[in-house]
């Protein structure tokens, strides 16, 4: 029999993660929809022909080519964790449902396929997923979810997603339809490295000194037999006496923090209370309001840090001097690898955050939605044409994460900048895993 070729559309469409994963299954991309102009431009550049339009809104659903499937994933901000969280009440993007409602019920497609953020089923105490769910039964659709990551499938990146399906009501039900069932297959960041790659952003002289820096340490942690901690390593600690735990030092008196020691283990001095503030680590000059303590997580860092630099003073002195120059969040440090992995910096993954130096195992990638410096370095990845060792990850490398290693970037008359083509795939939705939701969802009815 001739395989069924169904037309679907691609709303709040980024790189066009739900256009690929559908194409490779035959189907006919017939309208696509991008607020974004720079997202609009590689859009055409990688779909050629299809028609794409702006903003959504602007729309009217009766306008909107028939359809078989309609695929959105839709703004994530309102529900995120990261975000305000305001989900439908988010004015500009929480509402945008509502207009993935609107199209269902006037075109009424055999199919749907949305994504979120997996924060999106628990947000608001479960009402904004009931409100959802409502709305989807009431327009014609049964509908199932399921929170899924690209690492439990083998893919080198944790990235919890709500997918939801559904199907128009009078087709069938899902009863019997199931989502892929995750492999657990260990993940390996090495498999999609492309050592030859010339096309990489290289590391600065000075990102290369932090580097440097953070290895010795972790050099003479293996050396003294010191196991490094699960929790933040916040060197300007080190040495640091003074209070923190009753009252915070916004609220003491200049003679309570006067000849205490600061960061980095220096005496406080000064003549006045703004003066001795500065001489606080940066967490520590937190302006308070009036009998409010530390949050109990900072104070419990606090207290880990000191007990940590008084157990090991005796090589952290050593190194210490080494740090006194760099800005705050250098001086943070974060061991992800657990207790076991090798004591060295050169095998594993290293982003440069705003919470510190993080440094994890080489199995899966950090977060794609990065910018400037907090791109994942591979310290271990020859530089060609260099004896250097340490690049930062490519765009072709994050694509390939994602399932779009197809994908163009740039043409004679546009290119993305490498922070918005991070940005654009860390939005982006995971081109393997809507593959196999969409396949046992059209194979499931067409049986």
């Amino acid at each position: 029999m001739a395989k069924k070729i169904y037309t679907f559309i691609d709303l709040f469409a980024g790189l066009g993660g739900f256009h690929l994963a559908l194409k490779k299954l035959g189907h006919e991309c017939v309208f696509a929809s991008e607020l974004r102009e720079d997202l609009r431009k590689l859009y055409a550049i990688n779909y050629p022909g299809t028609h794409i339009e702006g903003d959504i809104t602007k729309i009217e659903p009766k306008k909107i080519p028939d359809h078989d499937i309609l695929c959105a994933g839709f703004p994530c901000q309102p529900f995120s964790q990261a975000g305000y969280r305001m989900g439908f009440d988010d004015e500009e993007r929480g509402n945008m449902f509502y207009y993935i409602r609107d199209i269902l019920r006037e075109k009424t497609p055999k199919f749907l396929l949305l994504e979120n953020v997996a924060n999106l089923e628990g947000h608001d105490n479960g009402h904004t997923w009931k409100t959802i769910e409502s709305e989807l039964h009431e327009v014609g659709y049964e509908i199932d979810k399921k929170v899924l990551s690209p690492h439990q499938f083998g893919i080198p990146q944790h990235r919890k997603r709500i997918y939801i399906v559904g199907v128009r009501r009078d087709i069938g039900n899902l009863d019997k339809f199931e989502f892929p069932i995750p492999t657990n297959k260990p993940c390996d960041i090495h498999y999609i490295i492309d050592e030859n790659e010339r096309e990489y952003i290289p590391l600065k002289e000075e990102t290369r000194k932090y580097i440097e820096i953070w290895s010795e340490f972790v050099q003479l942690a293996a050396k003294n037999h010191c196991k490094l901690p699960g929790f933040p390593i916040w060197a300007m600690e080190f040495g640091a006496t003074y209070d923190y735990e009753d009252v915070p030092p916004c609220h003491q008196k200049p003679k309570q923090l006067k000849g205490k020691r600061g960061k980095l283990g220096r005496i406080i001095t000064g003549k006045s209370h703004a003066q001795m503030m500065v001489q606080l680590p940066i967490y520590a000059q937190d302006n308070r309001k009036k009998g409010e303590r530390f949050q109990d997580w900072k104070i419990r860092y606090i207290k880990q840090n000191r007990e940590f630099y008084a157990k090991n003073k005796n090589w952290i002195d050593i190194w210490i001097d080494k740090i006194q120059n760099l800005q705050n969040s250098h001086m943070k440090f974060e061991w992800n690898c657990g207790c076991d992995a090798p004591m060295t910096l050169d095998d594993k993954i290293i982003q440069f955050r705003a919470s510190g130096v993080r440094v994890k195992l080489p199995t899966f990638s950090p977060a794609l939605n990065l910018v400037g410096t907090q791109i994942p370095i591979f310290p271990w990845v020859h530089v060609p044409g260099s004896r250097l060792k340490g690049r930062y990850m490519t765009i072709k490398e994050a694509a390939k994460i994602q399932g779009m290693e197809e994908l163009h970037f740039e043409n004679e008359c546009f290119q993305m900048s490498a922070t918005r083509s991070f940005e654009a795939l860390g939005n982006a939705v995971n081109v393997e895993i809507v593959h196999n939701i969409a396949k046992n969802l059209i194979d499931f009815v067409n049986e």
